[in-house]
């Protein structure tokens, strides 16, 4: 098996004066995708931030590649696209004008590899219209549009499936198989039951975990 490309050791994470879980131990390598489950409430987003360095952890530490994540804040910069579970976009900016904007923080985009993006996923002729004037789903897929866009290896979603219609679902289930098929990893949280799990797929539930 692969060394872990990121990893959390000995985690504890407390919000508003409750402990939501500690001493977690994960692990993620190439080609592994991690759903993290769990009730409302036990921590799955405050755990995605964590391994994102969004947040600092009560206790433990997330190592990426094998280093304290602390020290390696332009490595990981480089190396992760988050979607956290709101869309992530600009209501008066178009889809074309957010991707644009997005893209820049990381990997420039050209305006054909945005369309061919937005086709993808399924907003052709939506590409210059305000992103208010769309409906809730429409805005969830020009925020998903980023993991057609030359993604970095690791992508750290929270309910990416959230507002998509049934051939939505489908369409991402695949595309995340094929994403860890090809060495890349996900870990994501959500409560819809996965159909499609690429060969590494692994689970950990949070409820079984309270502190």
């Amino acid at each position: 098996m692969s060394s872990p490309f990121l990893e959390a050791v000995a985690l504890s994470c407390e919000r508003d004066w409750r402990l939501l879980f500690e001493r977690l131990d994960l692990q993620v390598a190439k080609g592994q995708m991690l759903q993290i489950a769990g009730p409302n409430g036990s921590g799955k987003t405050s755990l995605l931030r964590l391994l994102s360095g969004l947040m600092q952890p009560t206790a433990g530490e997330v190592r990426l590649q094998g280093r304290n994540l602390e020290s390696q804040r332009d490595e990981l910069a480089r190396n992760l696209l988050w979607i956290g579970h709101a869309a992530g976009i600009k209501g008066l900016l178009t889809p074309e004008e957010n991707l644009t904007w997005l893209c820049a923080l990381h990997q420039p985009a050209t305006r054909d590899a945005i369309w061919q993006a937005l086709e993808a996923v399924g907003l052709r002729g939506f590409e210059d219209v305000p992103c208010h004037t769309l409906s809730a789903g429409q805005q969830r897929r020009v925020g998903l549009a980023r993991l057609y866009l030359s993604p970095p290896p690791l992508w750290i979603l929270d309910e990416p499936f959230t507002a998509l219609d049934k051939h939505g679902v489908a369409q991402l289930e695949r595309h995340l198989a094929a994403h860890c098929e090809q060495g890349g990893m996900v870990v994501l949280t959500t409560h819809h039951s996965l159909a499609e799990k690429p060969a590494g797929f692994r689970e950990i539930d949070l409820g079984q975990r309270a502190a």
